[in-house]
């Protein structure tokens, strides 16, 4: 009788079937889903305390805050959130950009805000009209390098032209 094997087979199948659909998701399954969905949702930065331009450095380990006016170019070096300044030991830190196609260097020097320890500085600055007039310039590729803990980040200055541009001004730039 080949019909008996082939009914136990079934009703196996029914009963595996049946149980699994039954059975409630355990809280380790429901957490580890929780948790993919937090690593997912990831908030990033738009803007720095300063309302400047962020850059991002390393793996967001650290960002940039790059603030202008038509005069002078200032850099905050920030946490990972962009929300604490971070003072390094470092006595200046680089912009590196093109103009007319022509690399050029700018080294802004710290100038240590109020509560930056001894010997660091989580601010630098440079008066340069020449590098303001630029660094919003998309041809001029400019770049921020620094190093922070013996570890040298480089990030790329994007200027967001969706923002409002309080406190410097555009004109002669191409937007």
């Amino acid at each position: 009788m080949r019909i008996q094997p082939f009914s136990k087979t079934c009703v196996a199948l029914l009963v595996l079937f049946s149980a699994g659909c039954n059975s409630k998701p355990t809280d380790q399954a429901s957490s580890s889903s929780n948790q993919t969905e937090t690593k997912d949702v990831h908030a990033h930065p738009s803007e720095g305390p300063h309302h400047g331009t962020l850059v991002e450095l390393g793996n967001e380990e650290y960002h940039g805050e790059v603030v202008h006016d038509d005069k002078s170019v200032t850099v905050y070096v920030l946490d990972s959130g962009a929300g604490k300044n971070v003072p390094i030991d470092a006595s200046e830190v680089t912009i590196n950009l093109l103009h007319d196609g022509t690399p050029e260097q700018f080294k802004l020097l710290a100038s240590p805000e109020e509560g930056d320890p001894s010997g660091k500085a989580s601010r630098f600055t440079l008066a340069d009209a020449d590098l303001a007039g630029h660094i919003d310039d998309t041809s001029s590729a400019p770049k921020l390098m620094l190093t922070i803990g013996g570890t040298a980040y480089r990030g790329e200055i994007k200027h967001d032209h969706g923002h409002d541009h309080e406190g410097h001004d555009h004109a002669g730039h191409d937007h």
